[in-house]
C-alpha cells in the first residue's frame, strides 16, 4: 500500500462544510467520490482540518492509503476530472507511512477577509465578511494580543465543539488594512478590506468565528481592548459576542515540519486579498 497526501483547494459555499454527511454534499464526499470514480475503488481519506459549511480552503491536506501506483501528476489531473468546478486538487505527494494529515501537523492557518464599506459585497459575496462601519485597527491589535499564548478558549467554543481539551497555543494574529480607497464622500471615510490572520497549534470549533464577532465588536468601539482578556477569563460562551459570517473565513492549510518536504502554499494564496 501507498499513502499518498493531497492539497486541496475549494470555494465552500456550496457545501455542508467538510466532514462527510448521510446527504452527500460535503467536500469530503466529493473528493472521495472523485477519488473512487479515477481509482475505480472506494477510497477514505484523513484531512488536516474540518471547515464548517461556507468556510473555504486554501490549502487542505488529506491522506489515504490505496495499491495503485500512478504519478504525482495523474492523482491531480485524474481526480480533477471528476470534481465540480469549486474544488481542485493542487498537488499530489507520496508520502511515508506515518505521516498523517492531522496528527503531523504542528499548527493550523486561517484567515478572515473582511470588507469595511458602507455597500454589501456583490461580485465578492460568499467570500467576504462585511461591516458598514469604519474599523479601529490598532485597538484590535492590542485585543488580540491578550489572545496570543496558552489559554483555555471555553469562551470561543461552540456547543458542538469534540475537541477533546478547550486549552490551545495561538502563536500568532496578524491584522493589515487593504485596498483602501478614496474617503466616502458622505461618510468621510473609505472603503477598504481587512486580512486577520491567524495560527495555532489548534483549533476549536467555530473559534475563529467567535474571536471574529469579538475583534469587530472592540474595532467598532463597542467595547474596549481590555474587554478580550475579560471574555477570555470568564471561560464561558456567553461572555463573548455573537457567531460572526463563515463568508470570509480560509483555511489556509496546516504547518508540517519540513523534513516531510510539502509545498507550503497554493496560487490561492496570491489572490486572497
Amino acid at each position: 500500500m501507498t499513502r499518498v497526501a493531497l492539497g486541496v483547494s475549494y470555494n465552500g459555499q456550496a457545501y455542508n462544510g467538510w466532514q462527510s454527511q448521510p446527504g452527500g454534499n460535503t467536500v469530503q464526499d466529493h473528493l472521495e467520490a472523485a477519488l473512487g470514480r479515477f481509482c475505480t475503488q472506494e477510497v477514505s481519506t484523513l484531512c488536516a482540518g474540518r471547515t464548517d459549511a461556507g468556510v473555504h480552503g486554501l490549502m487542505q491536506v488529506v491522506h489515504f492509503d490505496t495499491p495503485l501506483n500512478r504519478p504525482a501528476a495523474s492523482w491531480v489531473r485524474g481526480t480533477n476530472t471528476f470534481l465540480p468546478p469549486d474544488i481542485a486538487v493542487q498537488w499530489a505527494q507520496p508520502v511515508p507511512n506515518n505521516f498523517h494529515a492531522r496528527a503531523s501537523a504542528v499548527a493550523r492557518r486561517y484567515a478572515y477577509v473582511l470588507l469595511q464599506s458602507p455597500v454589501r459585497p456583490s461580485v465578492e459575496s460568499g467570500r467576504v465578511g462585511w461591516v458598514f462601519q469604519p474599523l479601529d485597527g490598532a485597538a484590535m491589535r492590542e485585543a488580540a494580543a491578550h489572545l496570543l499564548g496558552e489559554h483555555d478558549f471555553t469562551s470561543f467554543r461552540a456547543a458542538a465543539c469534540q475537541a477533546h481539551t478547550p486549552v490551545k497555543t495561538m502563536h500568532r494574529i496578524d491584522i493589515v488594512q487593504r485596498g483602501v480607497g478614496a474617503p466616502h464622500p458622505e461618510l468621510g471615510w473609505s472603503p477598504c478590506y481587512w486580512r486577520f490572520e491567524f495560527e495555532a497549534n489548534a483549533f476549536l470549533h467555530h473559534m475563529i468565528r467567535n474571536l471574529m464577532g469579538c475583534l469587530v465588536t472592540v474595532g467598532q468601539g463597542r467595547q474596549a481592548p481590555g474587554w478580550m482578556q475579560q471574555v477570555l477569563q470568564a471561560r464561558s460562551r456567553d461572555a463573548a459576542a455573537p457567531t460572526f459570517s463563515p463568508d470570509g473565513l480560509y483555511f489556509l492549510g496546516p504547518v508540517y515540519d519540513a523534513a516531510w518536504g510539502l509545498p507550503q502554499r497554493t496560487a490561492a494564496y496570491d489572490w486572497l486579498p
